[in-house]
């Protein structure tokens, strides 16, 4: 039995993963997921901070970070003893590189502009969160969703430079929706390779994939 600690991405909620929570604990794990500071001055550490005070006592920890929490799980894995750390259509970053730097520098937008032309999408089309995030999404999942309060990721997280010269020895796999029009697939086997080493793993569904795809995510998860 493992301890699931979940790391949701730019939106910050727990509520994020309450469709994969059950699935894993269905599979007899336990499972920790983590509410990130809605502070807009609150940085890498302070984020880090709430993951590690979220953890507690729990031990035998795996780290499952989605999208922007590519960029807080490795800090954690610095302070606490990790087992594996699992990253979800996530930004891997690199060393002195803030996130707001990663977007231009792994060439994002330009990824994002060809897969909408392969789906037959505009490619210039302004970012729309139903079209690039909600659209795989059941419509009574969405309707909660755009239902919530706003919530999102502090301005200071996108300044602070990441510190980690290295990535820490602990084991890592990547997980990618196949249908993601954010980080799309093709995109992030390029960056997955470049800085981490590792072949992406493959999965139905798009950003949002544990509100879209919960059950097919919770058996990727738990193939250890």
């Amino acid at each position: 039995m493992a301890t699931y600690v979940l790391i949701p991405g730019a939106d910050g909620r727990a509520w994020y993963w309450h469709r994969l929570v059950p699935e894993l604990r269905g599979r007899g794990h336990e499972v920790v997921a983590v509410d990130l500071p809605q502070d807009n001055s609150a940085g890498l550490s302070e984020y880090a901070d709430s993951v590690v005070r979220a953890i507690g006592d729990h031990r035998d920890l795996v780290l499952v970070a989605q999208s922007l929490a590519g960029f807080t799980a490795p800090l954690v894995c610095e302070r606490v003893a990790v087992d594996q750390l699992i990253l979800v259509n996530a930004m891997v970053p690199a060393y002195g590189e803030t996130a707001g730097q990663w977007w231009d520098n792994t060439g994002q937008a330009a990824a994002r502009a060809a897969y909408a032309v392969q789906e037959g999408r505009a490619p210039d089309a302004e970012f729309d969160v139903l079209v690039d995030f909600f659209h795989d999404v059941p419509p009574e999942v969405t309707d909660e969703a755009m239902a919530q309060s706003e919530s999102g990721p502090s301005e200071a997280l996108f300044t602070q430079p990441w510190p980690q010269r290295e990535w820490p020895k602990v084991p890592t796999r990547f997980l990618q929706g196949r249908e993601d029009r954010f980080f799309p697939l093709e995109f992030q086997r390029r960056i997955v390779k470049e800085r981490l080493g590792i072949t992406v793993e493959e999965l139905p569904g798009g950003h949002l994939v544990a509100l879209s795809r919960p059950s097919e995510l919770a058996d990727l998860i738990c193939r250890r």
